[in-house]
């Protein structure tokens, strides 16, 4: 399967202090943009979102 990893626009320049997601269809893969090679998270949607919901308080 071919991921395509995304980043925020407002990373910057050299871009490698960022967190980066894939659409993995069902769940969403993140992984850091300084070790592209390295583990990697996969979280269903659902786990994402609640992800994001405690993030942000």
């Amino acid at each position: 399967m071919d991921v395509t990893w995304r980043k925020s626009s407002c990373s910057g320049e050299a871009g490698d202090n960022c967190v980066e997601l894939a659409d993995l269809g069902e769940a969403v893969g993140i992984r850091d943009s300084k070790d592209p090679a390295g583990a990697k998270l996969t979280l269903r949607r659902d786990e994402f979102a609640s992800l994001l919901a405690t993030l942000k308080r």
